[in-house]
């Protein structure tokens, strides 16, 4: 599998997420970003929309398909300044090495060391946790 693929937890879940939260993406089996496009990524990064776009020099020999999955991964956010500000933090817990996110401008869990126990049930904290994240697409009811 690869964070291609994987990635969609994030585009499904970024919508349920509070500002200022963090969605960790937990794939244990997950080696790989993308054996097509990962050179490409491993160029831009991960980030916020305008990150690209007020650089648009440095990124505009990225194919675009690639942008928008990083935007998409990375999810909203602002760039000002020349400091990146995304709504929430992404984190990897993969066989992804720490210094491969570090350079994604993702966070990093060592998978060896998450206890899915620890997560799970904790909805009233404001802690969920949501195994295949991806098939769904979450939003926060208004009340």
């Amino acid at each position: 599998d690869e964070l291609w693929t994987a990635g969609k937890a994030m585009y499904k879940l970024e919508p349920a997420v509070a500002p200022g939260g963090e969605l960790i993406i937990y794939a244990p089996h997950l080696d790989t970003v993308s054996h097509v496009h990962g050179k490409y990524i491993y160029q831009a990064g991960y980030h916020v929309r305008d990150y690209y776009l007020k650089q648009w020099d440095r990124f505009k020999d990225i194919p675009l398909g690639v942008l928008a999955h990083g935007t998409h991964v990375r999810g909203s956010g602002t760039y000002e300044n020349g400091v990146e500000r995304a709504r929430i933090d992404v984190a990897l817990a993969t066989k992804i090495p720490q210094a491969d996110c570090e350079r994604l401008s993702l966070g990093y869990y060592d998978v060896s060391e998450i206890n899915l126990e620890h997560w799970q049930g904790r909805a009233h904290e404001g802690v969920l946790y949501v195994p295949k994240a991806g098939e769904i697409l979450y939003r926060v009811k208004q009340s």
